[in-house]
């Protein structure tokens, strides 16, 4: 690494140091720790949403992919837009009326303590072991640029990330997102700007060869869902983004944070609005790689493992010092980004969804001092998953993977199952959770022709892309039956529903917020 690459990272963690100390003051209170006392400007809020989608991963997995294939992996991109368009307008500003900091507040008004508690559980186990793998494959692919020992990296990314999310609260985090977003947009920019025209390769030759070859395809067109063709990346982008920005915590306290219904709404269309245009930039930048290693003659880094390793290596290798040590910074930022949203979220949920429930009695400043300490903890054990992994050879990324998957199912079938069918009843979103779990579990033990549970002509016979969309589906049809045994007779969870939403707005306009007010 050049010194000036070292330089360029070392000035942005110090950036995102410097940007927590500048809030640690005004963490008072649990509203202005984890939603950020509702200040925040829509723009803002709207650059944090886009920090918190594009991950680490997407430096890495989009160029490999693209590299290696198509732009199959766009397609879910460009119906997350669809989802977008089609929930935004009502589920933002309904939220945003309807809880006070935990989007699964909601869940237990309309079914009771006992699926708050479910839905709140399976988003913390999913995010906590999220950040270990996080911080291990973000090790693994620098320390593959670099030659930096993995331990260090993900000590030292960690203990940074703890520390600016813990003093700063959900602003510091806002803040450093809406830095990764600039840094991200600039790296990129810069990037294909090199890549186009100073590469050695002529832009006209790399199109012509790209066309020729159908590198810039969106996959088989085929609907075929044993296959990861363009359907079936359709239908998992549905629902995925269907369950992200409707019952996942971390995106939801961003529509929390801002600071009217309107500047949420602004925010979301905004974040969403740049996430296809970075996403594409990603896939591009993989195809243009493998255009000029073919028109140049050049021979890919000594290091390439894995199509994976090709554009951080490229980055590297060949771009000038400073542009390789902006991509490093922003490669560092953008996974640090989501940990710390992920730790911020973990907080707000055993604080308001557990702690609350249990000692009902605590002061602010109680859960405060707890919600920090959670924070902590987490962090320290995400770090501690991190470095357990480096030992690994692969198989706990698998069970991860399938761990992952047996969690995080179902919740965007139980809010529609809340949201759209009043009568719909504890039982029901309870026999709808039961169905979901058996289900997931069975189609994981028994994907890709059985490799952990063989049960022959019983095999789940579709891609692991479908898994997600199958249990949602079947959550939801459980719960309609469910509904239709066993009907909700409690009035007051009636008004919770799209159709009671609806009606009120037509009766008067929407009062502001009030901490507290549950309508």
């Amino acid at each position: 690494m050049h010194p000036v690459d070292v330089f360029l990272i070392a000035a942005y963690l110090a950036t995102l140091v410097g940007i927590s100390l500048r809030f640690y003051r005004r963490q008072r209170t649990t509203d202005a720790y984890f939603i950020a006392g509702r200040s925040v400007p829509g723009w803002a809020a709207g650059l944090s949403l886009l920090a918190t989608t594009i991950t680490s991963v997407t430096f890495i997995a989009y160029p490999g992919a693209a590299y290696a294939g198509d732009w199959s992996l766009l397609s879910p991109g460009i119906f997350f837009l669809l989802v977008i368009l089609a929930v935004g307008p009502i589920v933002v500003p309904f939220l945003r009326h309807s809880v006070v900091m935990s989007v699964y507040e909601y869940f237990g008004r309309r079914f009771g303590r006992l699926v708050r508690m479910y839905a709140a559980l399976t988003v913390a186990l999913g995010s906590f072991v999220k950040m270990g793998f996080v911080f291990y494959l973000l090790a693994l692919s620098a320390a593959s640029c670099t030659g930096w020992s993995m331990g260090r990296l993900i000590a030292v990314l960690g203990a940074i990330t703890v520390f600016y999310t813990l003093v700063g609260g959900f602003s510091a985090v806002i803040w450093t997102d809406v830095v990764q977003g600039f840094l991200l947009w600039a790296g990129m920019a810069v990037t294909l700007v090199i890549l186009l025209f100073f590469s050695g390769a002529r832009p006209t030759a790399m199109f012509h060869l790209l066309s020729a070859s159908h590198k810039m395809s969106l996959g088989s067109m085929h609907f075929d869902l044993s296959q990861p063709t363009f359907w079936t990346l359709a239908i998992y982008g549905v629902f995925f983004y269907l369950q992200r920005y409707t019952a996942d915590q971390s995106v939801v306290q961003r529509y929390l944070a801002a600071r009217s219904d309107r500047g949420a709404l602004r925010g979301m269309a905004l974040g969403a609005s740049l996430c296809l245009p970075v996403w594409t930039a990603f896939m591009f930048i993989g195809s243009l790689l493998w255009a000029i290693y073919r028109l140049t003659g050049q021979k890919l880094p000594a290091g390439v493992m894995h199509v994976d390793q090709v554009f951080p290596l490229y980055m590297v290798s060949h771009m000038p010092s400073w542009v390789s040590g902006a991509f490093l910074a922003a490669l560092f930022g953008a996974a640090m980004s989501m940990v710390a949203s992920d730790l911020n979220c973990v907080g707000l949920i055993l604080v308001q969804d557990f702690h609350s429930q249990f000692y009902p009695r605590c002061t602010d400043a109680q859960k405060l001092r707890f919600g920090k300490l959670v924070i902590a903890l987490c962090g320290l054990l995400a770090i501690s998953v991190a470095l357990g992994l480096t030992h690994t050879r692969g198989s706990a990324l698998a069970l991860y993977y399938a761990a992952t998957a047996i969690l995080a199912g179902g919740l965007a079938g139980l809010f529609l199952l809340a949201f759209l069918f009043r009568r719909a009843s504890r039982a029901a979103a309870l026999i709808g959770i039961l169905s979901n779990l058996l289900f997931t579990t069975y189609a994981v033990l028994t994907l890709d022709g059985g490799k952990i549970v063989n049960l022959h002509g019983f095999n789940y016979p579709w891609s692991e892309y479908t898994i997600g969309a199958c249990g949602n589906v079947l959550f939801l049809a459980a719960g309609l039956f469910g509904t239709v045994l066993f009907p909700s007779r409690s009035d007051s969870a009636l008004r919770y529903t799209l159709w009671d939403w609806l009606a009120q707005r037509k009766q008067r306009p929407l009062l502001p917020f009030q901490p507290g007010d549950p309508s």
